[in-house]
């Protein structure tokens, strides 16, 4: 399956949204581990509300995505299966150069998937058993905040150099 091509079917349409719900899992857990992870002395509150923002709002992101999923008339698919292919096309093995290139990354990889689904649902000539204009809607507003993190990422770390 890829984001290159538009989407042909609501069951194509349904895996995708769900890579994007597991996508947004592992944002929301990357943070929560890198909140573990901080030392007393590295408890930035700016760092802190970061990481605690990113999580929430993956979290909501997931709840309208599965929102979206519920409307159409498509099986899912197993969780694993997609967890798999997420963690193959999206998860980084990198390491990072701590806490905030972490998060820039996660929060780029996010926008990128967004803008590549938004393309692919406009490049598609199907109707979807889910009203196309509040599916682009609900998906840019997604990306519109990814974007915004992005911004905010770089912004705290153009402030730390």
């Amino acid at each position: 399956m890829s984001l290159t091509q538009p989407v042909a079917s609501d069951h194509q349409l349904a895996r995708l949204l769900q890579i994007g719900m597991v996508l947004e899992e592992v944002v929301e857990a990357r943070a929560h581990k890198h909140y573990e992870a901080l030392g007393d002395d590295e408890l930035d509150p700016e760092i802190v509300a970061l990481l605690e923002d990113a999580a929430e709002e993956s979290g909501e992101h997931r709840r309208r995505l599965e929102s979206l999923v519920d409307e159409l008339d498509a099986d899912p698919v197993a969780y694993e299966e997609i967890e798999t292919l997420v963690a193959a096309r999206y998860e980084s093995d990198t390491d990072f150069d701590g806490v905030l290139y972490d998060q820039l990354c996660n929060e780029e990889t996010a926008y990128k998937f967004y803008d590549d689904l938004i393309a692919a649902i406009e490049g598609s000539a199907i109707e979807f058993t889910i009203d196309r204009e509040r599916l682009i809607e609900v998906l840019e507003a997604i990306r519109a905040e990814e974007r915004d993190g992005v911004e905010e990422v770089t912004e705290l770390m153009e402030r730390r150099r």
